[in-house]
């Protein structure tokens, strides 16, 4: 498989389609040095980007989060995604938006000055977690913590915040896991390192409350069809030591979808009746 930058296709950046070789920025980019960026993670389905508003919306809000305003709006964000998958000839893609802070007059930790971008390319994507969404997928525990929300602006997807997420995959990779769970700064279960995470216990659904961690538009969505189900959703902070007794575990996100979890450290979960019946209902409504 070659790598993202070798690869045929368009991509486009800034109001026009550029040959995807040719997508290229300056290494003073801001973005480069100071992680001032932001972006969304979308799916489609059958030529239709599930929540594609949803997500345009939160990609203007982090870009104002990091004191980065976007200068498009939700509307050219949308038109601009319908002319990628166009231009690729794509109806079932991975959907990359990222906005950043360019090479400019500034190249201190202030950027005012620097011009704001916006690229979108989408891509053919399987499974995030390969044959682990059937089977269900192992995670570590990551030594690393969710950091404070007074240290983080939590609500954006900013690239910046993920630095210890990769740290954390790689380490769980190196013990022959899919993933690691991280814990927050106050030792709550948070999500995994690009997830958010729920668990079953006699037939109650448990997820972590959303007050130091990305409020996925998955999750959001999941939780809504738990409880048009009437199932009970417990949206609350949950103790380590509760794990020992979670009977079902899955995680969710757009690229992670709906994958189950059969162990995290030294704990295990069965691959239940409901983890499979609200992936299933999962999978026919992103293709509705």
């Amino acid at each position: 498989m070659t790598g993202y930058d070798d690869r045929d296709g368009k991509i486009w950046m800034d109001g026009k389609l550029v040959e995807w070789r040719s997508a290229n920025v300056h290494i003073l980019s801001h973005a480069l040095h100071y992680a001032s960026s932001v972006f969304e993670g979308e799916r489609c389905y059958n030529g239709k980007i599930f929540k594609s508003v949803e997500h345009s919306e939160r990609l203007r809000k982090s870009g104002e989060l990091l004191d980065m305003p976007l200068p498009w709006s939700v509307a050219e964000i949308e038109a601009a995604k319908e002319a990628t998958l166009k231009a690729n000839g794509l109806t079932n893609a991975y959907v990359r938006p990222l906005a950043w802070r360019g090479a400019g007059e500034d190249m201190g930790v202030a950027s005012k000055r620097n011009p704001i971008h916006l690229a979108i390319a989408c891509w053919e994507w399987g499974n995030y977690y390969g044959d682990a969404k059937m089977k269900g997928a192992k995670l570590d525990i990551a030594k690393w913590k969710r950091p404070s929300p007074e240290t983080i602006p939590h609500a954006a997807k900013a690239a910046g915040l993920y630095m210890i997420c990769t740290m954390s995959k790689h380490a769980a990779e190196a013990k022959g896991c899919s993933d690691a769970m991280m814990f927050d700064y106050r030792g709550y279960v948070a999500e995994a390192t690009g997830a958010n995470i729920f668990f079953v216990k006699d037939g109650v659904v448990h997820t972590p409350l959303a007050d130091g961690i990305l409020n996925g538009i998955t999750r959001q969505t999941v939780i809504g069809m738990l409880k048009d189900k009437g199932i009970e959703v417990q949206e609350r902070r949950i103790e380590a030591s509760e794990l020992e007794g979670m009977q079902q575990c899955w995680l969710t996100g757009t690229a992670a979808e709906i994958t189950p979890v059969g162990q995290i450290g030294t704990y295990n979960f069965e691959v239940g009746q409901l983890t499979r019946d609200i992936s299933a209902e999962y999978e026919a409504l992103v293709r509705r």
